[in-house]
């Protein structure tokens, strides 16, 4: 009889704790409305999101695709913006998707507009009178004011809504978080008595440095002070003109690169820009034996593998560094990859506002389930939703505490270290439905391969009670967690906790500020012309960095320069500077109404 009062007395705190944190943060609940609309407890629903932003096509699995069922009873297909996608689903009969995710709000999404391919979202709802998405988008409806009215200047369609922009902030702040964090294999600096770095020259010298002190990574292979990977070359090649964006605070534009302090431009044929010249930075790395000789060919995931086992000493995105390289068990060992910015770099952080980005998420107006998209992507909207997204399940990998604050579970501990993380096996008990589900494949996996932002990482948590952003850095949980010697000697060094403080102290950093921009027009003259410039623009760039001899070198800039000319650069470069133009003139604007 004890042990049985004893077992209600424990299940009593149990439930009464497991209340005290719903009420204090309540978990996402599916409007009713929509188990009236669709039968979410009897046949599964296949949904696709063509998304040109994907890196993966088919079937999503692991754990969304198991908080999606369980949720809203659906099935995903991913599908990628590959060659002729686009072209090939704006005539299909059925349409581009029931989801629609585009990689910019220029011309492919504004022809989409036009040819009548997107839903309207003002538009009634069936069998209600108020707009589709006021009923099955409330929190959208509610908190996305800017972000809808900023969609319906870019949509370009009489006011129109078709949807909303990534990375919305619900109020007005600075900047993001510094995504170009430089980050360097800081056991290694520390090994070689934290040289001084004022500029790239200096960074060769470090890296060579380091490459003799540790030849081989963790598997026996060739180590490399930089690992490239052309999956996102575009107008140009994106490490070369991301490096000029990291080094000078210069934005990418067209056919070259903006600033947004000057409102100047840079075009990527410049021999005294900073495309070329970071072309040249690429090809003496080469030249000097630290640049992986497979940068080419390979894929981002092969790059990524490399960092992972230690065969990478630098880079300059957070995601395919630090994010990837600092596991649990790298740090117990003493390894960690860190910001160590050169002295003379300005790198670009990007602004947050209420405004969105660029990428769009839109409904197809094919789709036969309007108003079950129009909710899936209230929830992805949401705080939970978006967190979900980033980190894994509610209660399965992280939750709030008593307190209101976030923290990861042992296993989002385990996640948030380290992506690839197995979840075969697992169980996850669903806080929606109370179903149980167990788990399979890795985390990264598991991520919804849509691609694609909601709200914006580094703005307060509105559910939260802390005062926390969503952005894990700062977090109460995890700044009083446990810390590793290799993470407090980098903070010795630079006085400071986390890398967004670490760039605040040095002071010397560019805002791109977002503006309600959106690409004009091309017509089919110019996109003829543009695509054989960024054809000759990124073959030759490749071959420029892996000249062997500077004559070499040349030789593959006069030809790129030469080939683009004779496919009408002009015209192309016209453009461009327009442009550049267009986003100086909204800064000014911009900037006009938030002074007064």
């Amino acid at each position: 009889m004890k042990k049985f009062l004893s077992l209600v007395l424990a299940l009593i705190m149990t439930l009464g704790c497991v209340s005290a944190l719903a009420e204090t943060v309540p978990y996402y609940e599916v409007t009713s409305d929509l188990y009236d609309l669709f039968p979410l407890e009897e046949e599964t629903i296949k949904l696709e999101i063509y998304s040109q932003l994907a890196n993966y096509n088919g079937l999503q699995t692991g754990w969304s695709a198991t908080l999606l069922k369980d949720l809203f009873n659906v099935e995903v297909v991913i599908i990628p913006d590959q060659d002729g996608t686009y072209e090939t689903r704006m005539s299909s009969p059925t349409g581009l998707g029931d989801i629609v995710v585009w990689g910019a709000n220029g011309e492919d999404y504004k022809q989409a507009i036009q040819k009548g391919m997107l839903l309207n979202w003002d538009e009634p709802a069936l069998g209600k009178e108020l707009p589709i998405v006021q009923e099955y988008a409330p929190y959208v409806y509610a908190n996305y004011t800017d972000a809808l009215n900023t969609n319906r200047v870019v949509s370009e369609d009489d006011g129109a809504l078709y949807g909303f922009g990534m990375d919305v902030a619900l109020e007005q702040g600075s900047h993001k978080s510094f995504m170009y964090s430089w980050d360097l294999r800081w056991d290694l600096y520390a090994q070689l008595g934290y040289p001084e770095i004022k500029n790239l020259d200096d960074l060769i010298v470090v890296l060579k440095q380091m490459k003799e002190i540790c030849p081989k990574d963790e598997l026996g292979n060739d180590t490399y002070g930089a690992s490239l990977w052309p999956d996102w070359d575009g107008n140009m090649v994106m490490y070369v003109k991301a490096l000029a964006t990291a080094y000078y605070g210069y934005d990418e534009l067209g056919f070259g690169l903006y600033d947004p302090t000057t409102g100047a431009y840079y075009d990527a044929l410049q021999e005294d820009g900073p495309y070329i010249e970071m072309l040249r930075f690429f090809n003496k790395m080469f030249r000097e034996g630290l640049l992986d000789p497979n940068s080419m060919t390979q894929t981002y995931d092969e790059m990524g593998t490399k960092v992972k086992n230690g065969g990478v000493f630098w880079g300059i995105f957070n995601y395919a560094s630090s994010m990837t390289y600092n596991t649990t068990k790298h740090l117990e060992e003493g390894k960690m990859m860190y910001a160590r910015v050169p002295d003379e770099a300005n790198p670009l952080v990007y602004g947050m506002s209420t405004l969105g980005g660029s990428r769009i998420w839109s409904i197809g107006a094919y789709t036969e389930y309007p108003e079950l998209c129009m909710a899936i992507l209230d929830f992805l909207a949401t705080p939970e939703g978006s967190m979900t997204m980033w980190y894994g399940p509610r209660g399965l990998t992280w939750d709030y505490n008593e307190d209101g604050g976030m923290y990861f579970t042992e296993l989002g501990q385990l996640t948030s270290a380290d992506s690839k993380t197995d979840l075969n096996g697992v169980e996850w008990v669903s806080p929606y439905t109370g179903k149980t589900y167990t788990l399979s494949g890795n985390f990264n996996d598991g991520c919804l391969q849509a691609n694609n932002t909601t709200l914006a990482r580094d703005m307060i948590n509105p559910d939260g009670k802390l005062g926390e952003a969503f952005n894990k850095d700062t977090w109460v949980s995890v700044q009083t967690a446990v810390s590793y010697p290799i993470q407090q000697d980098w903070r010795d060094w630079s006085g400071v906790s986390l890398v967004d403080q670490y760039f605040e102290k040095v002071n010397k950093y560019t805002v791109m500020p977002d503006l309600p921009y959106s690409e004009s027009a091309k017509d089919d003259s110019l996109k003829l012309k543009w695509d054989q410039c960024a054809k000759a623009i990124t073959t030759n760039s490749w071959l420029a960095i892996y000249a062997k001899a500077d004559g070499e070198f040349n030789m593959h800039i006069r030809n790129m320069i030469n080939q683009c000319k004779g496919y009408g650069w002009e015209e192309c470069l016209e453009w461009s500077k327009g442009e550049a133009a267009i986003k100086w003139q909204l800064q000014q604007e911009q900037a006009a109404l938030m002074a007064e």
